[in-house]
């Protein structure tokens, strides 16, 4: 398992180190912390925790029962914890980049991201809103954030977009392509062979029948109903104001927001520091904790390293049910063909 380290002035390292504190969290995967022995030691010291690592210079060097540090670099760094630096930014994607590039060459199975700052990472080299946008560019597939915990998935048909820019959006191919990404990952991902997705309306009430806006009624529901046509099980558009408070949402496989802060806003709500961060889609697997950097707190002993630990855990869940997926249908494939025979 790949972990970057997120902004190094932040409280990624800490919540890394708090979840492999529990030596049994060694039991379910060998975990490899792309970055520096040095910086892990420094986070130790700040927040006086003992806990063995092991430095290795190559991944095939990694160790089963042991917290690995791949030394991405061995330099040292100049550390301000809790403030957002030009080099907290530089480091942060540098143990990012080589991350990624060891999960597209399967040098690791999946990746678990600590949080970054967008706004110091090195515009030159990430020129992105967030992960999910570079992780689209770097690996295979189209994405799709996903923020879920066991009983709830929420997908953005749009993500990191400004609200302005929201409504022009909003296309029934852009709908279209959401609702295949969520049904195929919810299908390979989740082992859920018949995934009921909910759909949420663009505009309050849904428009009000034109009142509030034509998109629901011109664009949204006719997109679900040529998708419904196609022997998709998905639904609506949803009046978002009431979907969650209803408790609506325990109907459905997946739930798909317009938008950013009609997704995460009553998924955070509902679920703040358990739930995790899923870019489906693509053909590895990344998942992230649904917190940020917290540089108010960072160095102080007070992270919460359970978003994180769930991350963690979610990864090994995907992986194992994409895997036996691939297998079973990779069998499929060979019974057709002898059959043919």
């Amino acid at each position: 398992m790949g972990i970057s380290v997120g902004d190094v002035n932040g409280i990624g390292i800490e919540v890394i180190l708090k979840t492999f504190e529990d030596n049994r969290m060694l039991e379910f995967c060998t975990p490899i912390i792309f970055g520096s022995s040095k910086i892990v030691s420094f986070h130790k010291k700040a927040l006086d925790m003992d806990i063995g690592i092991h430095g290795i210079d190559q991944l095939d060097k990694a160790v089963h029962n042991k917290l690995n540090v791949l030394h991405v670099w061995k330099e040292s760094v100049d550390l301000d914890l809790g403030t957002p630096t030009k080099v907290s930014g530089e480091y942060a994607f540098h143990s990012l980049k080589e991350a990624v590039s060891a999960l597209k060459n399967g040098e690791i199975d999946v990746l678990v991201t600590a949080p970054i700052d967008k706004h110091n990472m090195p515009a030159d080299d990430f020129g992105f809103a967030g992960h999910t946008e570079y992780l689209e560019q770097e690996l295979q597939g189209e994405s799709l954030m996903i923020l879920m915990t066991e009983e709830l998935r929420v997908g953005l048909i749009t993500g990191h977009l400004p609200l302005k820019e929201v409504a022009a959006a909003i296309s029934e191919e852009r709908i279209k392509k959401a609702v295949n990404i969520m049904h195929e990952s919810l299908r390979k991902d989740f082992g859920i062979p018949r995934p009921r997705i909910a759909v949420l309306g663009l505009n309050p009430h849904c428009g009000d029948k034109g009142v509030i806006g034509k998109e629901d009624d011109e664009i949204v529901a006719p997109a679900i109903d040529r998708i419904q046509a196609k022997g998709k099980l998905v639904y609506g558009p949803y009046a978002a104001d009431g979907f969650f408070g209803s408790g609506n949402y325990k109907n459905f496989d997946g739930v798909l927001a317009m938008y950013h802060d009609q997704g995460l806003a009553p998924f955070k709500t509902i679920a703040f520091g358990q739930g995790v961060n899923y870019t489906a889609g693509l053909n590895k697997i990344r998942t992230s904790p649904d917190h940020g950097t917290a540089f108010s707190i960072a160095g102080k002993g007070q992270a919460d390293h359970e978003s994180f630990r769930e991350a963690l855990f979610a990864a090994l869940e995907l992986y194992r049910t994409r895997s036996a997926n691939a297998e079973l249908e990779s069998n499929r494939l060979v019974v057709r063909k002898e059959v043919k025979k």
